[in-house]
């Protein structure tokens, strides 16, 4: 979890349905090289609900569920049940009433027609419908909206500690290959500091700390470094105040005897 597998430097426009159909096809190539028998669901935003990659997926026994920009069409077909969330908040007095329903739907540019699943939510500023498509043929609207698709919203928020406090988004180079070596070295510094969160006790509160914390708490700290021919110490300062889970960190990071 929370780990990632690729970082690509591209163009700042939005990717083309065949450029998305590379990326997944080199990615599940390399996830079934391992694990051959793995279902796999692929999750993502309405750059992945492209015609090609729901049909690639398709082809392949990959499930999907990808965000689906809305239209007259598709809000029209949940007319029905938006009236009636609408209807039922303003009668009740709610500031809010969410609820969700689904529909069949083929864009012109599909090759067939598509499970939608909408969330529908009411409130004193007016409604908001958000729309998925889907190849899941099993389980509520609610269930693949708002567990498997919402669920992404936390690789969002890894994704800004990437790009927020590793820096990752400074590519400056005049080069784009240089700038593809920066980021891949932003991403090893995303490992390591994500494998130091991971050593921490769960109990701790630092256990579910952002990178920028850990920074100044774990590791911009004043040390003396003692080297010998066997081994290197650190000597921290009497009132250190995390050196008991730096300890703990240490021991659980040490590599196991052969």
């Amino acid at each position: 979890m929370a780990r990632p597998v690729a970082v690509l430097l591209r163009p700042g426009k939005t990717p083309s349905g065949k450029e998305v159909r590379g990326h997944l096809r080199r990615l599940v190539r390399r996830i079934r090289r391992h694990w051959p028998a793995t279902h796999i669901t692929i999750r993502g935003d309405g750059h992945y609900g492209r015609p090609q990659v729901m049909a690639w997926c398709e082809e392949n026994g990959i499930d999907f569920v990808f965000g689906l920009p809305g239209n007259a069409v598709l809000d029209k077909a949940v007319e029905a049940t938006a009236d009636d969330i609408r209807t039922r908040r303003a009668l009740d007095h709610k500031p809010g009433l969410r609820g969700f329903a689904e529909t069949r739907y083929q864009a012109k540019s599909w090759n067939k027609h598509r499970r939608a699943c909408a969330r529908i939510e009411a409130t004193t500023q007016g409604l908001d419908i958000r729309f998925v498509v889907t190849s899941l043929e099993t389980g509520s609207a609610e269930h693949v909206y708002q567990t498997i698709y919402c669920a992404r919203g936390q690789a969002e928020n890894l994704i800004k500690l990437h790009e927020a406090q590793l820096a990752s988004d400074r590519t400056s180079c005049r080069s784009p290959l240089a700038n593809q070596m920066r980021l891949i070295l932003h991403t090893a510094a995303y490992w390591l500091i994500l494998t130091v969160r991971d050593a921490i006790p769960k109990a701790h509160a630092l256990a579910t700390a952002e990178f920028a914390t850990l920074r100044l708490r774990l590791l911009k700290l004043g040390t003396r470094v003692i080297e010998t021919a066997s081994r290197v110490r650190l000597a921290f300062a009497a009132a250190c105040p995390e050196a008991r889970l730096i300890r703990h960190i240490a021991a659980g990071l040490m590599p196991a005897a052969p």
